[in-house]
């Protein structure tokens, strides 16, 4: 029964939501957390759920010390599939509907200085100039690429050759969604980039390449996991270790103390909400004090 409910589900997501990869994931495995859950409290047949036994795997969630955020992910989960469920007749009742979400604690995103972001770029720089080994070329463009684009880590793995556009300096980019748009690269991470598929792809290429644009080091599609860890490697030589969004997070902070809108940088990060946009000028403190000095009479 559940390996059934969980195929028929997943069917779903893909077929009629026409989610992105993560996100399906995510969903299916926020439903066989659940139903671990419910099958130690006993539950024999799925028409026998309730509310009650929601709150009781939320509540056992919260006893482990998840965060409200990711708790109000896994209500959005869960309703979303008792809204399913009920409509498919394996429940009685949508009882995912009354479950109220939690508003996220607000907390400002991670972002690294002007200062520290050029010491990590040259940095990455100056090992790959010093020992131009394949790996260390491939690192230098994917930092590059990651503060320069300010694309996701999934969205820079899943490059392929055909997406880059040399003639204008972008990437065709597939976020969230399947939802395409082109991003902008500044000169540095051009050349970068250039460097590596010039000197460095070749070398790692191996008959399950593809058209990846960046490789592993047994020549396959890197994976999110590698990216992150160079990522980490690179930012704690500045300070506290970062993580590739504290990459994508500081690319929008330093487009708006630059001087680009709001909707440009929504544009280039692909958000579906100015909202999720608009955090960021919450972090911004020196372009607001900049635009004060400039404006106001008595500054």
């Amino acid at each position: 029964m559940t390996q059934g409910l969980i195929a028929q589900y997943e069917e779903h997501l893909v077929m009629v939501r026409n989610l992105a990869d993560n996100s399906i994931k995510g969903y299916v495995s926020d439903l066989e957390s659940f139903l671990k859950h419910i099958e130690k409290l006993g539950i024999q047949e799925f028409s026998e759920l309730k509310l009650t036994h929601i709150r009781s795997w939320l509540a056992n969630l919260q006893a482990t010390g998840v965060s409200r955020a990711t708790i109000a992910r896994r209500i959005v989960s869960i309703r979303a599939f008792t809204y399913w469920a009920a409509s498919n007749g394996w429940i009685e009742s949508d009882y995912g509907a009354s479950l109220a979400i939690p508003k996220p604690q607000k907390k400002l995103p991670e972002i690294l200085s002007k200062t520290d972001t050029n010491s990590v770029l040259d940095s990455m720089h100056t090992q790959s100039s010093e020992e131009p080994t394949p790996i260390h070329l491939r690192d230098e463009a994917m930092i590059e690429i990651l503060y320069a684009s300010g694309i996701r880590v999934s969205e820079l793995c899943n490059l392929d050759l055909r997406d880059i556009d040399f003639d204008r300096n972008t990437l065709k980019v597939l976020g969230k969604g399947n939802k395409e748009r082109v991003v902008p690269l500044g000169i540095p991470a051009i050349k970068a980039l250039n460097r590596y598929l010039e000197n460095s792809r070749p070398a790692m290429v191996r008959e399950k390449s593809g058209s990846a644009v960046f490789l592993g080091s047994r020549g396959s599609r890197i994976d999110q996991r590698t990216v992150r860890e160079v990522v980490y490697v690179a930012t704690s030589a500045v300070g506290t270790p970062m993580g590739p969004h504290a990459l994508r997070h500081t690319a929008a902070t330093h487009l708006l103390e630059g001087g680009a809108d709001l909707r440009t940088v929504q544009e280039i990060l692909g958000h579906s909400s100015m909202a999720t946009t608009q955090i960021y000028t919450h972090v911004s403190g020196e372009r607001l004090q900049s635009a004060y000095k400039q404006a106001h009479p008595r500054a």
